[in-house]
């Protein structure tokens, strides 16, 4: 049975945070993406479609209801990763596309690199037929809000990984990045290792939080090498999670085996989440597990 796990951003509950809406937009994220198994896509297929829900929600720091730059502008990171082929996609720096996680998959399948940053990206959106959207269609008034205040603790990202009936593994992240970020700032989400990395030998994973210490300690890749070691999911989680820690940062993680098992995990106060787990039960949390108190699924 296929396994989805989505996570909706670590980071500081805030006050005009919606914990109801936000847990339920994760559970119709993972619910989205496993109903595209369940009809016989793969797990890539899965965490691109339920990334989309995200990122069409404006709950979330991704997409639609991104936070702003310094300049009040947005700027969107993405990327994806199919755990078999190790084939990766990514961009940094989109102001023109709703859904930077489908363009990163063009990218994936469509060119000879794996990145694309700033205006590049957005012409080859253009040159792929995906229709370039106003970028104030993008931002939301929650968005301005923060912006204006010019709030720090916003750490959001939205990521999803999957496992899917023929033990296929993927993963993907997509967000809006740091409230008053420097214009041209690119965090972890678009960097395969840091905020992304799937390999159906071993696991996929998605990470949130400060990205500049994700990218220093390549987070999500020092996950997937505590898994071939043969570390536990939870010890190797908890692990990772003990190194951002030790470097003053702040993080949550996501990972599904090869097996399918699901575990989560995240140093900040919130981090929501929604699963449909091997046995198809489903369900969402907006705080999830803190680091070394992680259910397993």
């Amino acid at each position: 049975m296929p396994s989805i796990l989505v996570h909706g951003g670590a980071g500081a509950v805030s006050p005009d945070d919606d914990a109801d809406a936000a847990a339920a937009g994760c559970l119709a994220a993972a619910q989205a993406g496993h109903a595209v198994m369940q009809a016989g896509g793969s797990a890539l297929d899965a965490v691109e479609a339920a990334v989309r829900v995200l990122e069409d929600d404006p709950n979330y720091n991704a997409g639609t209801g991104a936070v702003l730059n310094a300049d009040g502008e947005v700027e969107l990171d993405a990327s994806l990763m199919d755990g078999d082929t190790l084939a990766a996609g990514a961009v940094a720096g989109v102001r023109t596309v709703k859904n930077p996680v489908s363009l990163a998959r063009a990218v994936m399948e469509h060119t000879r690199h794996v990145l694309l940053a700033g205006p590049g990206a957005d012409a080859f959106a253009r040159s792929r037929g995906i229709p370039a959207v106003d970028p104030l269609s993008l931002v939301t008034p929650r968005a301005r809000r923060r912006w204006d205040a010019r709030r720090q603790d916003t750490h959001g990202t939205v990521g999803a990984v999957a496992c899917d009936a023929k033990g296929r593994l993927a993963a993907a992240t997509s967000t809006g990045g740091t409230n008053g970020k420097l214009p041209g700032r690119i965090g972890d989400s678009p960097l395969i290792g840091c905020g992304t990395c799937a390999d159906s030998r071993v696991g996929a994973a998605s990470a949130t939080g400060l990205g500049e210490t994700i990218i220093r300690l390549t987070l999500t890749r020092r996950l997937l090498d505590l898994l071939d070691r043969g570390h536990a999911v939870g010890a190797a989680i908890d692990a990772c999670l003990a190194e951002v820690v030790r470097l003053g940062g702040e993080a949550g993680l996501i990972v599904v085996t090869p097996g399918g098992q699901l575990a989560w995990a995240r140093t900040t106060p919130r981090m929501p989440v929604g699963w449909v787990d091997a046995r198809g039960a489903s369900g969402a949390d907006f705080a999830g597990p803190a680091a070394g108190a992680r259910p397993g699924r």
